[in-house]
Parts: C-alpha cells; sequence; structure tokens
C-alpha cells in the first residue's frame, strides 16, 4: 500500500525509485561501504529495508540505539546483532549452510565485535555476500570514548580485510555523517577509502502528483486534480508528508481537513526533532524560525536572533549556519537560506 505510514518493506511497495534502486546495486557490487543520504522522510530507510529484502543482511536503527541512553557501546551493537538471530538462522537454513555463529551464544560483554564481523564476512562467503546495515549512522559518533574513532578503524579493517561483507550506512544529517567517517581526513581511520554514496532526493512535481494519484487510485477512492495540485504545492515531494495526507484525506474526505490533520500530525512529529536540536542549541530553532518567516539572508537572520534577546558574534551565527546545514534542517545559495523541508517553516509559522 503506497498510503501506508510504516517503513515499506518490499521493492514493489516504493514509488518510482527504481533507478535509487539500481544505483544500490551498483554501489554495493563495487564497494565495500556504501552511503545513502538524503533529508528527513524521503525514503531512504524503506529503500533500504527493501533491498535488505533482498539480499542477505540485517538492519541496526542506531538513533533508537543512541535514544535509550544517549550513547552507544560495543555492547549495545552486539546485542542489538545478536536480536537478529531469528533472520540470521533463516539465512543459514535457506542456503544450506552449516556455520557456528558463536557470536550468537556469547554475552555481549564478552564477546568481540571484530570477531562478530569476521563471523558476517564468512557467512557471506557462503551466500555471495553479507550486509550490515546502519540507520541513521551519524549517531555512530556516539559510539565509545572517542567518538566513534574504534567503529570506524572496524569499518576499515572490514574494508581492507573481509571481502564478503558490505557496510551501508544511511544518514539525514549528511554533513555530520560525512564528517563523522572523514574518508577525506587524514586523521580518520577511514582516510582514502573510497565509497558509493546514493543520494535519495524528494519527488518533482510531476512525480509527487504521479504518486498521489496512484495511491488513491490504489485505495479506490476519488480526489481531484485541483486537490491533488494543491496538497503538492503545499507540502511539496517529501514522500512522508504527501504519504501522511493520502492516509488523512482517506479518513476525512474532505481536503481542509486533511491538510489540517497533516499538520497537526507533522507538528507533533518535529516537536521531539526540534526539542532535540534546542537542547544543543536554543538559537538552532530562532535560526529555523527567522528563516521560515522569510529572514533569509545572513545579515537578517543576525538582525532577528537579537531582537529576540540573542545576539549572537558573527563567527558563531556562522558555526550555527553550518551546523544547521550539515544537520539537513537548511540550505544556501547565493547568499539565501532555505528550509529543507517547507512542511518545518509551516509548523514553526504556526508556533
Amino acid at each position: 500500500m503506497l498510503f501506508d505510514l510504516r517503513p515499506k518493506e518490499r521493492r514493489e511497495e516504493i514509488f518510482d525509485r527504481e533507478k535509487e534502486f539500481d544505483e544500490l546495486e551498483k554501489s554495493v557490487e563495487k564497494y565495500p561501504l556504501t552511503l545513502i543520504l538524503g533529508i528527513r522522510r524521503v525514503g531512504k530507510s524503506s529503500i533500504l529495508r527493501a533491498y535488505l529484502n533482498e539480499n542477505p543482511g540485517i538492519l541496526i536503527d542506531c538513533r533508537e540505539l543512541y535514544a535509550e541512553s544517549g550513547h552507544i557501546t560495543k555492547e549495545d551493537l552486539i546485542k542489538e546483532i545478536q536480536s537478529k538471530q531469528g533472520s540470521l538462522q533463516r539465512l543459514l537454513a535457506k542456503f544450506r549452510i552449516k556455520l557456528n555463529m558463536r557470536f550468537l551464544e556469547v554475552e555481549p560483554k564478552e564477546a568481540s565485535l571484530r570477531e562478530v564481523f569476521r563471523e558476517l564476512d564468512r557467512l557471506g562467503e557462503e551466500t555471495g555476500r553479507f550486509i550490515i546495515a546502519f540507520d541513521e549512522a551519524q549517531y555512530l559518533r556516539f559510539y565509545g570514548s572517542r567518538g566513534g574513532k574504534e567503529l570506524l578503524a572496524l569499518f576499515a579493517h572490514a574494508y581492507d580485510s573481509l571481502p564478503n561483507l558490505r557496510i551501508i550506512l544511511t544518514g539525514s544529517e549528511v554533513g555530520l555523517l560525512h564528517d563523522f567517517l572523514g574518508i577525506d581526513d587524514y586523521e580518520s581511520p577511514l582516510y582514502g577509502r573510497v565509497g558509493g554514496e546514493i543520494h535519495i532526493g524528494p519527488f518533482d512535481k510531476e512525480t509527487s502528483k504521479a504518486f498521489l494519484k496512484a495511491g488513491f487510485e490504489e485505495a479506490g477512492a476519488k480526489i481531484s486534480e485541483e486537490e491533488i495540485e494543491k496538497a503538492v504545492s503545499t507540502l511539496d515531494g517529501i514522500p512522508g508528508w504527501l504519504v501522511l495526507f493520502g492516509v488523512k484525506y482517506m479518513e476525512t474526505k474532505d481536503f481542509d481537513r486533511a491538510i489540517k490533520a497533516t499538520f497537526d500530525v507533522a507538528r507533533g512529529l518535529l516537536v521531539g526533532e526540534l526539542r532535540e536540536l534546542e537542547r544543543k542549541s536554543r538559537r538552532y530553532v530562532q535560526i529555523l524560525r527567522a528563516i521560515a518567516l522569510g529572514y533569509n539572508r545572513w545579515s537578517l537572520i543576525r538582525d532577528y536572533l537579537t531582537l529576540k534577546g540573542m545576539k549572537t558574534p558573527e563567527p558563531r551565527l556562522y558555526e550555527l549556519l553550518k551546523n544547521l546545514k550539515k544537520m539537513g534542517w537548511v540550505e544556501g545559495e547565493n547568499g539565501e537560506y532555505k528550509l529543507t523541508d517547507p512542511v518545518v517553516g509551516i509548523v514553526l509559522r504556526r508556533s
């Protein structure tokens, strides 16, 4: 079902992403390390889950691991990999493989993450290759006591020495993920190790309209061309919001009520994300609000913060804007800034 709020699990459930699937397959074939990049709610997780449904592998949700304690330990990761025991056992049975996956029976604190990766590589030797995927991998920078450097060293070991293991990382905070990996930083364990990058963008206008039409047709519901146009112009091409609108329209059978319900749910979803952002700096959300209200140049943002009692030195404002770009909240061009997700702007203007 196109209008299903849960992440998709099969390729046929995903609309118009065959190009991205092809790029992902070519990258996994060519590189030990692949990045799937894109802003929030654009469909990265669905593409990854559907791909893993067709290929031997396991998925680790890094944001969920981080949310439990505010950091990630070796034991957390091993315990999460061990929780995939059912799917690993089914894989062994499917390929009629007799391997002793020792790490499945070991206490996490006694296990070696490097040995876990080696065992997964041996499994990949039997199945053709094995994928370990990390969703929202920028949270791995909270692994261990050295900003994730130990884990990057393990990734480098896998890159160089485990030919049957493939690592896939997704990230909505693209700049932070690049900084964490440090492929161009000679001090990073991954320095110089080239990987593939798959960029998942929002739908363009015509694809967005086609998506909504296909969703309503699949659901056996009628909606006017004008209402589809209005929905796309309001929500842009971010699949997550288009799906939410479709669900709410099916519930209400009324455009205005569906749009209102969409923004009500969006506000609830964004509150947590904005609160997390505000914990890093109160100025972040005020900068986003400034841009949403049309204060979209550096000097205008500076003046807006001053009016809000948050006078900010120029170097600090530059750093804040750079960080917001890295985290995927804003983008800048020709001296102007805009929000990557227009729904965030609407929510902020109404709050």
